[in-house]
């Protein structure tokens, strides 16, 4: 299935976050959305996974959604969102609970998606034993058990250590070399976007319009950190983006 965002312009009250914002993502692509401090990055995401309606345009939902699929579009979030009470085998049946799955089943499917996320040994676990990545990957384990059409990640690193995110950079990009799924990563780190795009949209600062969409040409499994390709890519981007960047910043501290 194919997500396309057609002509989208969102506003609340008076100020509009989005204007006239077109995009498409393939089946099987990553496209990774950044730009400046409030341009509109999560309100697009929210937009595309119909949590919010825009005030103009249209997200359409093109072609069916894979076999197996129990939830066209799934979120990761930023802050995990684990119920504390329930272990990582709770967290990940919570979204199968609803659809009427035998045991046997709902059980392959948390099994695979838990030996995926490398977590078949904290099966039993609670959140409050886990790391900031081990969360994050049960958070991923959870929005896979549906075998969604889409992934929508709302800045899924961003509480993380530093090298945390190298590990879950990694881990993302073995999930989809192994079982490629769309998506649409919303970040503000440029070297994330570079690792993990397909391709790049980049927003002007609010409101938020299509600057540029930009291709990443190598291959997703043969990216590495440092690598002078990706780095000149990083430079292009922030050149791109560090007048409305530093404009924004301001905007937003005389608030």
């Amino acid at each position: 299935m194919d997500l396309r965002a057609d002509h989208i312009t969102h506003r609340y009250g008076d100020m509009t976050v989005l204007e006239d914002v077109s995009l498409d993502i393939p089946a099987g692509e990553i496209l990774c959305i950044i730009g400046p401090s409030g341009c509109g990055k999560s309100t697009l995401l929210r937009l595309l996974g119909g949590l919010e309606k825009p005030t103009a345009g249209q997200v359409l939902q093109l072609g069916a959604p894979p076999a197996g699929c129990l939830n066209p579009l799934t979120y990761v979030f930023q802050d995990f969102a684990l119920l504390p009470w329930r272990s990582v085998q709770g967290n990940v049946s919570l979204v199968l609970e609803d659809h009427g799955l035998e045991r046997h089943a709902s059980d392959a499917i948390i099994d695979d998606v838990l030996a995926r996320t490398k977590l078949s040994d904290f099966k039993a676990a609670l959140p409050r034993q886990l790391s900031g990545g081990m969360k994050q990957r049960v958070a991923i384990a959870r929005a896979l058990a549906v075998n969604p059409a889409v992934m929508l990640l709302d800045e899924p690193l961003s509480a993380l250590d530093a090298q945390t995110r190298e590990l879950l950079m990694d881990d993302l990009i073995g999930l989809w070399s192994r079982q490629p799924f769309t998506g649409v990563y919303v970040t503000h780190n440029l070297a994330e976007a570079v690792r993990l795009g397909h391709r790049i949209a980049v927003l002007s600062r609010r409101p938020g319009r299509v600057r540029e969409v930009i291709e990443v040409p190598m291959d997703l499994t043969d990216r590495r950190p440092g690598m002078a390709e990706l780095e000149q890519m990083q430079s292009r981007l922030w050149n791109m983006m560090r007048d409305e960047a530093l404009a924004a910043d301001q905007e937003l501290a005389d608030v």
